[in-house]
């Protein structure tokens, strides 16, 4: 059961690096073709830029979710590497209820806020609903959640090899 879930969560974890990788690349391309058209052929694009801004909401959330697996997340550690192991330990695990919190707060209140914006649509996408632009919100706090959840019941899995289509690869913490 436990292979199962590790494997889950490995194309979970694969899939929300691929999201966040893409969303950076089109960015890349995106933000480059708003430029041309704007000084070059003279015609802003009202698109390009509300478009690069929605998958960098996408990039920050979902890819916030996988470098918290990968134990690339932002963490100051200065005081408790200075503390005994027990102590330690039980810091840890307060640390990981307290994400955990934040991560039902990002759910609940995320998906609160995309069906009260359900009826709205952006001035420049006018075909897009603004619902819909705050999904990354409880979506990457369900995925965070997961992790933290695996982090608590499974151990920290950084460090450990990511299996995927039956291939072995390190991780990105695995150095």
């Amino acid at each position: 059961m436990k292979n199962l879930l590790l494997r889950i969560n490995d194309t979970l974890y694969m899939t929300c690096i691929w999201v966040a990788g893409l969303s950076v690349l089109a960015i890349a391309l995106i933000i480059p073709w708003g430029v041309f058209a704007r000084y070059v052929l003279g015609t802003g694009s009202s698109w390009p830029e509300p478009t690069a801004i929605l998958l960098m909401m996408l990039f920050t959330f979902i890819g916030a979710a996988a470098s918290y697996r990968a134990g690339a997340h932002m963490a100051v550690a200065m005081l408790t590497d200075r503390m005994a192991p027990p102590m330690r330990k039980a810091l840890s695990i307060f640390s990981q209820l307290l994400m955990a919190t934040i991560c039902l707060f990002m759910a609940i209140w995320g998906t609160k806020l995309c069906l009260s914006t359900w009826n709205q649509f952006m001035s420049a996408l006018p075909t897009l609903r603004v619902g819909i632009t705050y999904m990354p919100i409880p979506i990457g706090g369900v995925l965070t959640l997961v992790f933290v959840l695996e982090k608590l019941l499974l151990g920290d899995q950084s460090n450990r090899r990511v299996v995927r289509f039956d291939l072995v690869e390190e991780s990105e913490g695995a150095a």
